[in-house]
């Protein structure tokens, strides 16, 4: 399948977002500014004040004597790097891979995505429609390569896709500006009167390295696809993902169901096949409002059996709050194990802790209760009670200490030592009598004491007498 990319330029993306938030501003020309060397320096103009000659890079005062009414406010630092994070994180329910494009575009690989949508150009336009929805005007356009799609987003306005392998020809009439190299290179290369593609894609490749660098050849050959170039997406993608998209926005608990059970399937016979388990999955719900309800469960064992999983999400899917619609859901499983071939002998049927029911029953235990309220715990190699006992790691992990079974333990210690008044009749004789929280109890029958020091390495506090 050849690759297939999509290039998102916002035309205003500040001017845009203030818009956004101050829907007056729509009919008013207004810039943004920040100080720069004792003066304020326009940073973005949003349409009407560029229609008027005013843009960015201009000082504020030239830029009045243009709009004696120009609206004015101060441009805030970083604005610019959040609203393309967060307009990439909205855009993932298009393609798992979107990449921020700095300053004013973001980067999708959709190869294998537009036919979820009817085609290319549905799914193009969708995607348009939906970020004009959110108040941002934007260029787009798809094409086999990053660089050809960075291209004709800006510099071509219509057609905005491009059939598979003719994105050279819909390159030459470019600007040499649409292939991203630098100021100094294009202005070169206007003056030599190549302005367009066209006039120099022929030339010797030597001669326009020795002339213009090998940055030029470098850009060049990313168009035209010579040279491969990669997209590093924001969110890294997880190998075992699975994603569904809705034709019609889902609100109702029981579509929830049905989608977490279509993912769940496809993504557990994947697992069985690759003799894999979930440890831990996490379930996503792209709502059309922007936002992202998720629910998360995870596994005392590795696991494939879907009724099970299914089971510990149902439990947190009144979590999910649909909103005005959710049109993309994906599962994903972050932390997968092996799962071995279980062997049994004919007449052994009780597995121990390794028995997937006992697994199983945690795990719904775990979901109810909280994964913080199920505890198995080792010996460890010390001496002091509160100290002879660690928390295992896991359900599998194997003691590599034994128990002390000479003398009894009790099974349960305070969280904190509390005070007991003793009478004893003679010293290191077993007591008499001794109160407890104010109540009095005699003592039958005693056994004791046993002296138990602590570790010479440690070193802390005296010794303990137990009875």
């Amino acid at each position: 399948m050849p690759k297939r990319f999509v290039s998102i330029w916002f035309r205003y993306l500040k001017t845009d977002w203030h818009i956004r938030h101050r829907p007056a501003l729509l009919n008013m020309p207004f810039v943004l500014v920040s100080p720069d060397h004792g003066r304020m320096m326009i940073t973005a103009a949003n349409k009407l004040a560029q229609r008027e000659g005013v843009d960015g890079g201009m000082v504020l005062a030239d830029a009045r004597a243009f709009i004696p009414s120009l609206e004015v406010m101060d441009d805030k630092p970083g604005i610019a790097d959040k609203l393309l994070k967060g307009l990439a994180e909205y855009c993932i329910r298009y393609t798992p891979v979107v990449a921020i494009d700095p300053p004013e575009g973001l980067l999708f690989d959709v190869t294998g995505c537009a036919h979820l949508w009817g085609g290319e150009q549905l799914y193009l336009t969708a995607i348009i429609s939906r970020l004009n929805e959110l108040g941002y005007e934007v260029g787009a356009a798809m094409a086999d390569t990053i660089g050809a799609a960075w291209a004709l987003a800006r510099y071509r306005k219509d057609n905005p896709v491009i059939e598979t392998g003719t994105h050279p020809t819909a390159l030459l009439n470019l600007p040499s500006a649409a292939l991203r190299i630098e100021w100094e290179t294009k202005e070169c290369l206007d003056k030599l009167g190549l302005r367009l593609i066209r006039d120099f894609v022929a030339m010797p490749r030597t001669a326009m390295r020795r002339r213009f660098g090998s940055h030029f050849i470098h850009r060049l050959d990313q168009a035209f696809g010579v040279e491969e170039e990669i997209i590093l997406p924001l969110v890294p993608l997880e190998p075992y993902q699975e994603r569904l998209n809705c034709l019609e926005p889902i609100l109702t608990a029981t579509g929830i169901e049905i989608a977490l059970q279509r993912l769940l399937e496809i993504l557990c016979l994947r697992l069985t096949k690759e003799e894999k388990g979930f440890r831990k999955a996490i379930f996503k719900a792209y709502r059309i409002d922007g936002k992202i309800e998720k629910i998360e469960i995870g596994t005392h064992c590795p696991s494939h059996n879907k009724h099970h999983l299914f089971k510990l999400f149902e439990l947190k899917i009144p979590d999910i709050e649909p909103a005005m619609g959710v049109e993309l859901f994906v599962l994903e499983a972050p932390v997968v194990e092996n799962i071995s071939a279980l062997q049994q002998k004919l007449w052994e049927t009780a597995r121990g802790l390794s028995e997937p029911g006992l697994a199983e029953l945690l795990d719904r235990l775990a979901g109810k209760l909280g994964h913080h309220t199920i505890h198995r715990y080792l010996a460890d190699e010390h001496y002091w009670p509160e100290r002879s006992i660690k928390l295992a790691s896991s359900i599998h992990e194997n003691a590599t200490t034994a128990w002390n079974l000479s003398r009894p333990r009790p099974l349960q210690l305070l969280q904190k030592p509390e005070p007991v008044t003793v009478t004893a009749p003679i010293p290191d004789y077993p007591p008499m009598l001794f109160r407890y929280k104010g109540k009095l109890h005699k003592i039958t029958r005693a056994d004791g004491p046993e002296r138990i020091e602590q570790e010479w390495w440690i070193e802390e506090g005296e010794h303990r007498d137990y009875y």
